[in-house]
C-alpha cells in the first residue's frame, strides 16, 4: 500500500475489503502527517534500546503543546525507565507481560494540586474542587496522551495506551508518589519497535461516531454485524462471568460484555481520598 494512497488508508481505518465500496470519497491527496494518523497502530512489541534523553524530552514537549482548557494546563506526566518499577506495573495488572519491553512507561494523571498551590501562592482560595474540574483535568490528560502518541509515531517510537493503571490506583499512586490532587488517567508503554508492526485495527463506521446537527445512532444494529465481520474474532472477555467462548467474540459482544460487569468500584473512593470532592 501506497503510504500517501487515500482510498488505501481509508479501507485500512475502517477494516472496508477491496472489492467493497468505500464508506466515503476521501480527499484527493493526504498530507504525509495525516497519513501517518490514519495509519497509526499500537505497539506491543519493543527493541532493547533505551530512547535517548533528548528524544525522549522531544516527545514530551509534544504532549505539552497539546491544547489546554483555559490554558490550565492540569495535568502531569510520570516518567518511569526503572526496569523494576515497569515490571511491578505489568506485573500487576497481569496478562500484559510485553509491557516489561518497554524501556519508557509514562503515567499521564489529572493534576489539580497544582493549581491549588497557585492559587495559595497568589493568597487566594482555590475554589473549583468540583465534578467540571474533574473533567477540565482528565481532558487535558487525555489530550497531553493523544499528543504523545502523535508526537512518538512520528519520530519512530512505538507506543501503546494503558487504562488498566486504574485498577490499581491503590499502588501505583504511592509508589509514583501520587500526592492530593493527583490522580492516574492512563499509562503509555514507549519505546523503539520491534518486529512486524501490530495489525490496524478498524475503527466503527464513522457515521457512528460523527452525528451531523444533531445525535443520530439508529443505524447501530444496522451497522453492527459488519464491523463486527471485518475484526478478527477476539478473546471473550469476563468468560467467568459470561461463560466461555472458545471461538472468540466480535467487538459488539465483547464490549457488552465487558460494559455489564461493574468495573473500578473503589476509584471514586480513591479520588475522595486524594482530595477531589467531586461535588
Amino acid at each position: 500500500m501506497s503510504e500517501n494512497d487515500p482510498a488505501a488508508l481509508i479501507r485500512g481505518r475502517y477494516g472496508v475489503k477491496p472489492d467493497a465500496p468505500l464508506p466515503f470519497a476521501p480527499a484527493d491527496e493526504v498530507p504525509a502527517g495525516l497519513a501517518a494518523i490514519l495509519d497509526r497502530r499500537v505497539t506491543r512489541r519493543y527493541a532493547p534500546h533505551p530512547v535517548p534523553e533528548p528524544l525522549l524530552q522531544t516527545v514530551l514537549a509534544g504532549a505539552q503543546s497539546a491544547p489546554s482548557k483555559s490554558d490550565l494546563q492540569q495535568y502531569s506526566v510520570i516518567v518511569l525507565q526503572d526496569p523494576d518499577k515497569i515490571a511491578r506495573i505489568a506485573d500487576w495488572i497481569g496478562g500484559m507481560d510485553w509491557i516489561k519491553q518497554a524501556p519508557v512507561f509514562l503515567l499521564f494523571c489529572g493534576d489539580i494540586r497544582r493549581a491549588r498551590r497557585v492559587c495559595e501562592l497568589h493568597g487566594r482560595l482555590h475554589a473549583n474542587d468540583n465534578v467540571d474540574t474533574f473533567i477540565n483535568a482528565t481532558a487535558d490528560a487525555a489530550l497531553a496522551l493523544g499528543f504523545t502518541v502523535m508526537a512518538a509515531e512520528a519520530a519512530g517510537l512505538g507506543t501503546c495506551p494503558i487504562s488498566y493503571v486504574r485498577n490499581h490506583v491503590e499502588k501505583i499512586g504511592p509508589m509514583c508518589g501520587l500526592p492530593p490532587g493527583v490522580y492516574p488517567l492512563a499509562g503509555l508503554t514507549l519505546g523503539f519497535p520491534a518486529g512486524a508492526r501490530n495489525w490496524l485495527s478498524p475503527r466503527l463506521p464513522q457515521h457512528l461516531m460523527v452525528h451531523r446537527e444533531s445525535y443520530d445512532d439508529s443505524g447501530l444494529e444496522a451497522a453492527l454485524p459488519g464491523y463486527d465481520a471485518a475484526r478478527p474474532p477476539a478473546k471473550p472477555r469476563y468468560p467467568e462471568i459470561h461463560g466461555p467462548k472458545p471461538e472468540g467474540c466480535g467487538w459488539s459482544e465483547n464490549a457488552a460484555r465487558q460494559t455489564s460487569v461493574p468495573e473500578r468500584f473503589g476509584m471514586r473512593t480513591w479520588l475522595k481520598l486524594q482530595g477531589l470532592s467531586l461535588d
